[in-house]
């Protein structure tokens, strides 16, 4: 697959021949759903557990008579109405830890890379410079690339510039080739890539 490649300012810089086994997949529902199931499961933390009243480490001895001594009958001091008694419908643990094959993930980055290609939301960058890394002049030139809310991925690491330049910018994101994954894909209106994330992402998936 061959795509335009453009500059920051709406200019030409030749074309990229895109890989086939990276960016011209048929895109499956059933495994950018799962991909993302995933990846949000692996967001939530796990909750602690609280020590109910059977977990409480205190005597189970009756303290008190049954009658007489002017008080509420109680049986022992886990109770929770004691201080250092077992907490009353507390927490309890759910370990949010799910587990997806690698080679299913990798087949879903694929598949988002492809769905942006075939639905014409990918963009290619010759690079990311913004001279001053100002923010008027960086919403100016992706005013003139019609982007509006993006993702921008950068090679091995995010160009400074850029990055400082569209810190203020609503709903643009940066990441590094390494942290592209599925869930922000999907989430981008546009996805634009710079050629060095090209070169990272096929390498990734091509050994």
């Amino acid at each position: 697959m061959k795509v335009n490649v453009q500059t920051l300012d709406a200019a030409a810089a030749g074309d990229l021949e895109l890989d086939d086994a990276v960016f011209g997949l048929e895109p499956r529902a059933d495994i950018l759903h799962r991909v993302v199931t995933w990846q949000l499961e692996k967001r939530r933390g796990t909750a602690r557990g609280t020590r109910e009243r059977s977990d409480v480490a205190r005597t189970g001895k009756k303290f008190g008579r049954q009658k007489g001594g002017g008080t509420a009958r109680h049986g022992d001091r886990r109770a929770p109405v004691f201080i250092g008694g077992g907490k009353a419908h507390g927490a309890r643990v759910r370990d949010f830890n799910p587990s997806l094959n690698k080679k299913v993930r990798a087949l879903g980055l694929k598949m988002a890379l492809s769905s942006k290609a075939k639905s014409g939301a990918l963009t290619v960058l010759d690079n990311l410079d913004v001279k001053g890394g100002k923010t008027r002049e960086l919403a100016s030139k992706l005013a003139g690339l019609g982007l509006g809310k993006a993702l921008f991925i950068d090679g091995d690491a995010i160009n400074i510039s850029f990055a400082k330049a569209s810190s203020n910018l609503v709903g643009i994101n940066v990441l590094p080739a390494v942290g592209a994954n599925v869930y922000d894909i999907l989430k981008a209106d546009t996805l634009v890539l710079t050629r060095a994330a090209v070169e990272k992402l096929e390498a990734r998936f091509n050994g």
